[in-house]
């Protein structure tokens, strides 16, 4: 009877711990009807980086610069610049992430690490890293959301990965490629996300050498927002970077979180 009431109580327990875990779903799953109804029918006449709704500055005249890092986790794309991370950590230089589900997936124990740092900020990248459309619209080979419905899922599914790990919700939302539609940025907004686009390229999809990043960054001016990546070693992006923060900060410039501004 004793091992009757345990075995019981055991499956109770796993039973809990499963509908704790199916509950953020759930609510995803009651709040992406009403958001997929109230754009019915909506058109989507734009197609870029820099669509009404795009964030591309901090709103300040201070001598700040936000790095953003990316982390796509594409099939080619799951790696993880550890010299860079460190970097960062040892000059004590603030960045905001912007993480995607594949990446974390791939990553765990580092972007536990770095979530539980102060220095940086947890931003959404999407589950699949696609490009924000609501009519499944391709840029650089790689398919869109093909629907209102598809990029709720994109973006909520890894808000929802990320706050059960973090315990915090992401803000900021980056789409794979940084391409969106205007009825996209509106989704994204009606989710509770702002879109976070950039002024400065930094690396060109981690394809730039060090010099070409250097250089890039190098060229700031007050409230930039440099796009990077953090998920491709072999790339010179980390050698850039960490070339480029000593002569901006003898320029006088200071490093700081998308969130630490207001955006424009």
């Amino acid at each position: 009877m004793t091992g009757s009431i345990l075995t019981l109580s055991i499956l109770f327990i796993f039973a809990s711990l499963l509908n704790a875990a199916e509950l953020p779903i759930s609510l995803h799953d009651n709040q992406k009807q009403p958001i997929v109804d109230s754009f019915a029918g909506k058109k989507a006449t734009r197609w870029g980086e820099n669509v009404p709704g795009v964030r591309t500055r901090l709103d300040t005249s201070d001598r700040v610069i936000a790095l953003t890092l990316d982390a796509c986790g594409s099939a080619g794309g799951k790696g993880a610049d550890l010299r860079l991370v460190d970097f960062l950590l040892q000059q004590r230089i603030p960045a905001t992430l912007f993480v995607n589900a594949r990446w974390i997936d791939a990553n765990p124990e580092l972007f536990r690490k770095l979530a539980q740092s102060p220095l940086f900020e947890i931003a959404n990248h999407g589950m699949w890293h696609k490009p924000a459309s609501v009519s499944g619209r391709s840029v650089y080979g790689i398919a869109g959301t093909k629907d209102v419905g598809e990029l709720v899922d994109e973006i909520g599914l890894n808000a929802i990965k990320i706050e059960e790990i973090t315990g915090k919700r992401p803000k900021l939302y980056r789409s794979g490629t940084a391409y969106y539609d205007e009825v996209a940025v509106e989704v994204a907004n009606a989710m509770g996300h702002e879109v976070a686009g950039f002024s400065i390229l930094g690396d060109a999809g981690a394809t730039w050498s060090g010099r070409q990043v250097r250089e890039a960054l190098l060229k700031a001016i007050p409230g930039d927002i440099a796009i990077l990546h953090m998920n491709h070693p072999e790339s010179g992006t980390g050698a850039g970077i960490m070339a480029a923060v000593p002569e901006l900060r003898r320029h006088g410039f200071r490093f700081v979180r998308m969130s630490d501004y207001p955006l424009k």
